[in-house]
C-alpha cells in the first residue's frame, strides 16, 4: 500500500465531519432507532466509549477510502470520484452487511434503513472530503 497518496488533513477532517453527521443523525432519530433496535431507554447505560469507538472507526474508514481512492486515481482523487467510491463502498460492503445481520438478528427493516442511511451519509461525506482535497498536502 502506498501511504504517500493520503492527504492526512483530509482524512482527519472527513472523520470529524462524518462523526458530527452521525451525532446529528442519531440525535434526530434517537427514539425511532431505539424502538427499532429494541433498546429500553430506561435501562441504557451512558458511556463515552461508543462515541470514541465511532470516531476511531470513521478515522480508519477515511484512511482506507483515501488509500483506495488514491490508488485507483493515481494519487489525484476528485470530488466526483470520492462520491462514487463512497456510494460503491456503502452499497458493496455496508448495506449488504447490515441487511444480512439485521435479518439474522430478527430486527425489522426500520433499523436497517436508519443505520444504512447513516452509513451512506458517512461514506459520502468521507468520499467527498477525500476527493475534494485531492492528493497529499505535503509531497
Amino acid at each position: 500500500m502506498d501511504f504517500s497518496v493520503i492527504n492526512w488533513l483530509a482524512v482527519v477532517l472527513a472523520a470529524v465531519l462524518a462523526w458530527l453527521f452521525g451525532a446529528a443523525w442519531y440525535m434526530s432519530l434517537g427514539k425511532p432507532w431505539m424502538a427499532a433496535a429494541k433498546i429500553d431507554p430506561t435501562k441504557m447505560q451512558r458511556s463515552a466509549v461508543p462515541f470514541i469507538i465511532s470516531f476511531i472507526a470513521e478515522l480508519l474508514m477515511a484512511t482506507i477510502v483515501a488509500l483506495l481512492l488514491g490508488a485507483v486515481t493515481g494519487g489525484e482523487p476528485s470530488l466526483v470520484a470520492g462520491l462514487i467510491f463512497g456510494f460503491v463502498f456503502w452499497l458493496g460492503f455496508v448495506a449488504t452487511t447490515l441487511t444480512v445481520n439485521n435479518r439474522y438478528e430478527g430486527f425489522g427493516w426500520t433499523l436497517t434503513l436508519i443505520d444504512g442511511a447513516h452509513w451512506l451519509g458517512v461514506l459520502l461525506i468521507i468520499g467527498a472530503v477525500i476527493g475534494w482535497f485531492g492528493g497529499p498536502a505535503i509531497e
